[in-house]
């Protein structure tokens, strides 16, 4: 079961990717490119293992990282630092609750960017920065808190349509005969 999860959240993480590239619709009616891996990430911290949450930052990162004006390997650290840390938190999260995914997924969609954007700061590259990169923010954060809850949703009924059916055997069946004796 947790192969399955693992495999649809790197399907997931690459047509979100490709989605995020191809289809400029979204880009120029908002003004601002969504992200949608920081959102996937909250799913996966959240619901799977770390090898699922190192291979999304790994090879999500780099493929966003691949398709974007990003250098090679900006986005897995940021994807990295907020997965784990969601990881190391999430039995004390409300993950069953939707305002906590939207919340999750609208700090960590702020989150992501943000520390990249340090990062490129520090590698000595000159990102384009002003009153627009608040925007940017705004609009990847709300984008990222109403994904996440969608991840849940979306994954929650994959996982029931290709996982195994679950039965519920009680301890108690009808056709058992109780015999008592001296």
């Amino acid at each position: 079961m947790t192969w399955i999860n693992t495999i649809l959240i790197l399907l997931s993480a690459c047509l979100a990717v490709f989605w995020q590239t191809a289809f400029h619709g979204v880009r120029h009616l908002l003004g601002a490119q969504i992200d949608l891996l920081p959102a996937l990430m909250v799913y996966a911290s959240l619901s799977a293992g770390f090898t699922s949450v190192v291979l999304l930052a790994v090879c999500g990162g780099l493929w966003f990282d691949s398709l974007s004006a990003n250098p090679l390997g900006v986005s897995v650290l940021p994807l990295l630092l907020v997965g784990v840390a969601l990881y190391s938190s999430r039995d004390l999260i409300l993950r069953s609750q939707t305002f906590a995914r939207f919340f999750l997924g609208f700090t960590a969609s702020i989150a992501v960017p943000f520390l990249a954007l340090i990062l490129l700061l520090t590698t000595s590259q000159r990102p384009l920065l002003g009153w627009g990169t608040l925007w940017q923010f705004v609009v990847m954060g709300v984008a990222g808190g109403i994904a996440a809850p969608l991840y849940f949703e979306l994954f929650g009924w994959l996982l029931r349509l290709l996982g195994p059916a679950e039965m519920s055997e009680t301890s108690f069946r009808s056709d058992r005969e109780i015999r008592r004796g001296r």
